[in-house]
């Protein structure tokens, strides 16, 4: 996996009730790009460095559908 600073990582669900897990790059620790990362999850607002395993993918930017809910009454 390559990745820079700024790109999303999102975590697919393994098992049935597994939710996506999405975080913003803070910093690349590999070479070349490669992992670990520090990510900023946006579920939890924590920070933690990161190994991605196969079910992991980035992306430039967040896609609409994976943005984090905001409830109605926060609009």
């Amino acid at each position: 996996m390559r990745a820079d600073v700024g790109d999303w990582l999102v975590v697919e669900g393994t098992h049935l009730d597994d939710h996506r897990r999405k975080g913003q790059i803070l910093e690349v620790h590999g070479p070349d790009g490669g992992p670990p990362y520090l990510v900023h999850w946006l579920e939890d607002g924590h920070t933690s460095l990161f190994f991605p395993g196969p079910d992991t993918h980035t992306s430039k930017a967040l896609p609409h559908h994976l943005k984090p809910d905001v409830p109605e009454a926060s609009r």
